[in-house]
């Protein structure tokens, strides 16, 4: 919490010193009290004692300062607020190396499972678009706020053939992002291309030539390197080791993050990450009123409190 008016907060000073004054005269209460507890009329002359309810009106009464005291200091939080607008497009290889056991049941299944996640976790007001890509890319779903949609197009995907297109994948991804623009007027709208793939590129334009056309387009695309050095395609036995580097370069030239996961639960934890920077954003917001509010309620509840229970405001 920051204060935009800390001098302010010298206001607490009274209160505090209202607190010990408190304590130091029900203490000397007691010790009153000590001194002639042996009275023996004591108990029938006040045979019904307020207890622990005595100390709740003032203690209440404090609160209601303090709550004040903080709110004349204007206090601000940090806060976690969804983009109004965004889009993320999720690309996702379905080539045949995706068919790879190393994760199981198949690096596809599994890829599957976590994109889909990884879309219900995204504040509602984010667009989403999906891409597959094999030996071409292929715009599944253009970028929607229905998030049903594009999970269901990500849990239909099946492995494609005709090798690894991920430039191309890049590329398609980039005008869906542009395509969103436009529809805004042109206004600027914080936009990702999340890629995941297993392998290096063997189809299409290069993975450099697309990271220029996104980086001149100002489109992040973050990688998931998935897999590992083991994996093989079943019943070939041809080995389809990750191609790591490739994509870290992919990432690094557009200015957006290079991940890799070699386990379904790795790839969730790398989807939530992602997840967590690119649908949200923080801002200050002064919360003074409420701040105030709260101790006018809270002084309110400690009247009311008194009047029930010692027939008196306070």
């Amino acid at each position: 919490m920051n204060f935009l008016s800390p001098i302010w907060l010298l206001a607490l000073i009274p209160v505090a010193a209202l607190a010990v004054g408190y304590v130091v005269v029900q203490r000397r209460r007691r010790r009153y009290a000590v001194r002639f507890a042996s009275l023996p009329m004591l108990d029938k002359v006040v045979p019904r004692r307020p207890g622990w309810r005595r100390h709740v009106p003032a203690t209440l009464v404090l609160l209601a300062l303090t709550s004040l005291g903080l709110a004349v200091g204007r206090p601000e939080l940090t806060l976690r607020v969804p983009y109004d607008r965004a889009t993320v497009v999720v690309a996702i290889d379905v080539s045949g190396s995706m068919s790879a056991t190393d994760v199981p049941p198949n690096r596809l299944e599994a890829a599957k499972a976590a994109a889909t996640a990884f879309v219900d976790e995204l504040p509602d007001t984010v667009n989403v678009g999906v891409v597959s890509f094999a030996g071409a890319s292929a715009v599944l779903t253009a970028p929607t706020t229905d998030h049903a949609q594009a999970q269901a197009q990500i849990a239909a995907l099946d492995l494609g053939s005709g090798g690894t297109a991920i430039g191309e994948a890049v590329f398609s991804s980039v005008e869906q992002v542009q395509r969103m623009a436009d529809e805004v007027d042109g206004d600027e709208v914080p936009a990702r291309v999340v890629l995941l793939s297993d392998g290096e590129n063997t189809s299409g334009r290069s993975p450099a030539t697309a990271a220029a056309a996104a980086l001149d387009a100002t489109v992040p695309v973050s990688t998931i390197a998935y897999g590992t050095p083991e994996g093989t395609i079943p019943g070939s036995g041809s080995p389809v080791p990750i191609d790591e580097e490739a994509l870290r370069q992919l990432a690094e030239a557009t200015g957006g993050t290079a991940y890799s996961a070699d386990s379904g639960e790795e790839l969730r934890e790398v989807y939530a990450d992602i997840g967590s920077s690119i649908g949200w954003r923080t801002e200050q917001r002064e919360v003074t009123p409420y701040l105030a509010a709260l101790g006018l309620l809270v002084a309110a509840v400690a009247g009311a409190l008194s009047l029930r229970w010692f027939s008196r405001l306070i």
